[in-house]
């Protein structure tokens, strides 16, 4: 029989620890020494062993896997990882919105569906939920927005009586709202959900012609929701259950999949489509753009260490790779600057040199020193330079995939397209998506919502806002009420 011998401890700096279990102290009943630098580094570093959380989307995890492309859609983009039989790894991450870390995983929530592509041209990255659609189109409203879904200053207590104040002061949030007091405001785990990039991009191909594109990843396990009286129960009962489920399924060897699809819009489309094609707060109805197979992902690998995997995985939109660009969207470009921003104050700036963050092919480029920085500066640290420095090449990749737009600098909103408005959408979603009993179900979920404390005269003007998505169902949420 044969055993392994464990590996002595040590300190962060590889020095051999006399003990495990006793401080050194004078006399064994004696006071501790100062000298005893093991016990100091590990009372310091446990001070230290926490990240601040992030704003939304605090509670979660992920695990690896890969993307493989099944379909041929080089015809609209040039981006290497959606080429023919491209296989590329990638790391996801599923969260709540409005969660701090302790909540529950089966609180009405959206649920982030975040990834990132370790691409041979560099990180590409998408962050995305389990919505087709978001509750705002201007990143003017989003910190408000996700400060009236946390916690009330005073009393740090959550408060249905905020959130329904913004969102009833806010009819942009309709048809999101709609989503989350449906069925999918709370999915049965993470495996039985999609993922959809909600945002709208630009896909260029290699002859330079542009188009629009929607992600969407359908799940291979199907779709599957918890009612209220069953997120409750798991809430007080397992509150890590979609963690858990994850991470159990993976052991199991029951690897979760997705099968992406992608809507394309022509380029000229979106000058004279019936609703704004950059709107977040919009879809792209399927018999104008039908989904188009791409590929498919597939997690297969658990984290093991979710701090430095998973924790500190930061995932940004303004990752993108030569054949991806952004669109006139206003909430993806708000979040190009905000995601960046929050790992520099949250994790560090050099935090893209942790592994989970770094890039197959090494950086080269300008940046220097910062805290925490251990990848060797490029010498020397200057551009222009005569010295054998980096040097960006415009005829390599070309522009970045952009589109002209002018016009007078404005606060405002203003649209031509034919069928904008806050309501149609959630309206057609209650009426010719939901079925009876999910319209039953709708209600309920409304109704409970609302009795929890949500006051005059906010209440009147909740029951207003669902009679301007369909006039039934604001009448009978307040019939349940008023009866409650």
């Amino acid at each position: 029989m044969t055993t392994t011998q464990p590996k002595p401890t040590t300190t962060d700096a590889g020095i051999p620890v006399e003990s495990d279990d006793h401080s050194l102290t004078v006399g064994a009943d004696g006071p501790i020494l100062l000298q005893d630098h093991y016990v100091i580094e590990q009372m310091a570093n446990f001070n230290r062993e926490r990240v601040p959380e992030r704003q939304p989307h605090a509670k979660g995890n992920g695990a690896f896997g890969r993307f493989q492309v099944t379909h041929d859609v080089s015809a609209y983009t040039k981006a290497a990882l959606f080429q023919p039989g491209v296989e590329t790894e990638t790391v996801a991450r599923f969260s709540t919105v409005a969660g701090e870390l302790g909540s529950p995983d089966t609180w009405r929530d959206p649920r982030g569906f975040a990834l990132k592509f370790y691409t041979t041209e560099g990180n590409y990255d998408m962050v995305g939920n389990d919505t087709p659609v978001f509750f705002l189109r201007d990143p003017m409203k989003f910190q408000h927005f996700i400060r009236s879904q946390k916690r009330q200053p005073n009393s740090n207590l959550r408060d249905h009586d905020m959130q329904w104040d913004f969102w009833s002061l806010s009819p942009e949030t309709a048809h999101q709202v709609t989503w989350l007091m449906g069925d999918r405001g709370i999915p049965r785990n993470w495996r039985h959900m999609n993922g959809y990039s909600s945002h709208t991009y630009m896909w260029v191909n290699a002859a330079g012609e542009k188009v629009w594109v929607k992600y969407h990843f359908i799940s291979d396990q199907g779709v599957e929701c918890l009612t209220q009286a069953e997120a409750d129960a798991l809430a007080g009962t397992d509150g890590d259950y979609h963690a858990r489920d994850l991470r159990t399924a993976i052991d199991r060897g029951e690897f979760p999949s997705w099968t992406l699809k992608v809507q394309i819009m022509p380029f000229e489309d979106a000058k004279t489509y019936r609703f704004n094609p950059f709107d977040m707060t919009k879809v792209w109805p399927h018999g104008d753009y039908p989904l188009i197979e791409v590929g498919k992902l597939t997690l297969d690998r658990n984290p093991t260490d979710w701090h430095s995997q998973i924790e500190q995985l930061a995932v940004e939109p303004s990752n993108l790779v030569p054949g991806i660009g952004p669109s006139p969207d206003k909430m993806l470009l708000g979040r190009m600057f905000s995601y960046p921003d929050a790992h520099r104050a949250r994790i560090g700036v050099n935090y893209n040199q942790l592994p989970v963050n770094a890039p197959l092919t090494p950086p080269n480029n300008y940046q220097a020193a910062g805290n925490m920085r251990y990848r060797l500066a490029t010498q020397p640290v200057y551009a222009p330079n005569s010295k054998g420095g980096p040097q960006a090449d415009i005829g390599l990749y070309g522009e970045p995939a952009g589109w002209y737009t002018d016009g007078e600098m404005v606060h405002a909103a203003q649209t031509l397209h034919s069928e904008d408005d806050d309501w149609g959408q959630a309206g057609t979603l209650v009426r010719e998506v939901f079925n009876d009993a999910e319209r039953d179900r709708l209600v309920g979920n409304i109704v409970g919502h609302l009795l929890d404390g949500v006051t005059e005269p906010v209440l009147e003007r909740a029951f207003q806002y669902w009679r301007n998505v369909d006039k039934d169902l604001g009448d009978r949420v307040e019939k349940g009420v008023r009866a409650g």
